[in-house]
């Protein structure tokens, strides 16, 4: 633990913000304060992340599938590559409330992607007149941008991978209805309870993100269990390798 520690501290994980934004869920985790923020407790964030770890090996052993969520800018591009390195979902740059509430009807949206997409790999839109193929360009724009992420998605996620769930309420809110284990890189804001594998640490830095999607990556990759049989479609592929 020692060594991760060493890691979490150089990548910044230990920065929280002042204490005026301090959630009371929080505070279990905090050391002190310093320059006017508040400082994390790393020997607890290393704990609790390797916590989550423990729980993602298990995971990746029956081929689970994550969800990762979390647009914010800086933590958009780390998100995608580690999301698109498992071949797993991801839901970006914003929460659409319903995706797993109204799995249904976010079905029928990715469908109808998947079916200009295919009329226009295949020259068909050509049947169309010009007007009907620029509603048609937007429509598939728009849908690319809120489900983009999600087009291999054949069932309800096994776990949530969220950075900043106080700014992706709804998200968590949804999976704790359908009790969908939700993992969350959390800083001084937010109410660790939401958290079934809360890892408290700073949620705004670029090289801690990139550490804990890193870890959550190599151990998903590393513990991935037997090829599903051709009844078990839907399972992730392979992921790729670093």
């Amino acid at each position: 633990m020692a060594n991760l520690i060493e890691r979490l501290f150089a990548a910044g994980a230990h920065f929280g913000y002042a204490p005026r934004y301090r959630h009371p869920g929080a505070a279990q985790f905090l050391f002190g304060q310093k320059g006017g923020v508040e400082i994390f407790d790393l020997e607890q964030t290393a704990a609790r992340l390797e916590e989550a770890l423990a729980f993602i090996k298990g995971l990746a052993q029956r081929r689970g599938t994550i969800l990762f969520v979390g647009g914010q800018p800086q933590a958009r591009a780390e998100l995608v590559r580690t999301a698109e390195r498992l071949n797993m979902p991801y839901s970006m740059p914003r929460w659409i409330g319903g995706t797993l509430t109204n799995w249904g009807e976010i079905k029928k949206r990715l469908a109808r992607l998947a079916d200009i997409t295919t009329q226009r790999e295949k020259g068909e839109l050509a049947k169309f007149t010009k007007r009907e193929r620029l509603l048609m360009d937007r429509e598939a724009a728009d849908l690319e941008l809120m489900f983009g992420g999600l087009r291999s998605v054949q069932k309800l996620p096994d776990a949530l991978f969220v950075i900043d769930p106080r700014h992706y309420d709804k998200a968590v809110e949804e999976a704790r209805k359908l009790g969908i284990p939700v993992i969350a890189l959390m800083n001084s804001d937010c109410d660790s309870s939401v958290a079934t594998y809360p890892i408290p640490g700073n949620d705004a830095s670029r090289e801690a993100i990139a550490l804990v999607l890193g870890e959550v990556a190599t151990t998903y990759s590393e513990n991935l269990g037997a090829a599903p049989l051709p009844a078990q479609a839907g399972a992730p592929v392979e992921p790729q390798k670093a």
